[in-house]
C-alpha cells in the first residue's frame, strides 16, 4: 500500500520538484501551496505524513486540534525551513510539535531518507499474537481460534478483525478502517466497511455466544469483550 504524503509548499517551484520525484519514488502525494487548505486535506484525508513549507503555525494546530475539526493529531510533521534558518528556527519547529526539521536549500536524497526514517520511527512493528476473550489471532500464519478452534477467514474479515483487536475497546472510525484495512483514501458513499463487519460478525457467531463486533452507529466500530 502506498503512504500518503501531505505536501504544503507554498513555493510553486519547489513544489512541484517535490511532487513529481516523491510521487516517483512511491508516495502518493497531495498537493497544497497554503496552511488552511493543508489543515482541510489532512481532515478529509488522514496522510501517513506532512511536509510543510512556510506557516509554522499549521504545524501547531495540526498537534493541539481544534473545536469541530478532526484529523490525526499524531501525524508526522516534517518542517522545511527558509533559507536563512537558525538555531531559533529549528527549536521552534520542534516546539510547536515538528518531528523533524530541515533548512533549505536542501538536497533530495536527504529529505527522502529523512522522511523514511520518520516513517519507520512512528510505525511500531505489529504485535504478532493477540488474545481477546476467547480469540487468538495470530499475525504470522493469518489464523483466527476462538476457544482453542480454528475458524477460517477471508483476508479482509481477517485484516479487519486484526484492525479492531490492536485496541480493544477502541472505536475506530469508519474512514481509518477503510484507510489501513482496505487502502482507501476518501470514505465517499461505500457499504465495504459495513458488509464486511456483518459478515465477520456472523462467522463468529458459529464460534461464540460473544458477538465481538459492536457498531457504534454513526462513527465506527469496535470489538466487545465478553461480558461488557
Amino acid at each position: 500500500m502506498s503512504c500518503a504524503l501531505l505536501l504544503a509548499e507554498p513555493e510553486a517551484e519547489t513544489g512541484g520538484f517535490l511532487e513529481r520525484h516523491l510521487s516517483e519514488d512511491g508516495f502518493e502525494v497531495l498537493r497544497t501551496e497554503d496552511g488552511e487548505s493543508a489543515l482541510s486535506l489532512a481532515e478529509q484525508v488522514r496522510p501517513d505524513l506532512v511536509l510543510l513549507g512556510g506557516e509554522l503555525d499549521v504545524c501547531r494546530r495540526l498537534r493541539e486540534g481544534e473545536p469541530g475539526r478532526s484529523w490525526n493529531r499524531d501525524v508526522p510533521v516534517i518542517v522545511l525551513g527558509p533559507k536563512e534558518a537558525d538555531a531559533v528556527d529549528r527549536v521552534r519547529a520542534f516546539d510547536r510539535g515538528a518531528d523533524d526539521f530541515l533548512a533549505r536549500p536542501f538536497m533530495y536524497d536527504e529529505l527522502l531518507a529523512r522522511i523514511r526514517a520518520v516513517l519507520r520511527r512512528v510505525s511500531p512493528a505489529p504485535q504478532t499474537l493477540i488474545e481477546v476473550g476467547e480469540l487468538v489471532i495470530d499475525r504470522s500464519t493469518r489464523c483466527l481460534t476462538v476457544g482453542g478452534e480454528l475458524v477460517p477467514l477471508p483476508a479482509r474479515q481477517f485484516d479487519l478483525l486484526a484492525k479492531l483487536a490492536s485496541r480493544p475497546t477502541h472505536v475506530f472510525p469508519k474512514d481509518e478502517l477503510l484507510k489501513d484495512v482496505w487502502g482507501y483514501r476518501s470514505i465517499g458513499r461505500t457499504r465495504t466497511l459495513d458488509s464486511h463487519a456483518s459478515r465477520l460478525r456472523r462467522r463468529l457467531a458459529g464460534a461464540t455466544d460473544t458477538p465481538y463486533v459492536l457498531n457504534i452507529w454513526g462513527v465506527g466500530y469496535r470489538l466487545m469483550l465478553p461480558g461488557g
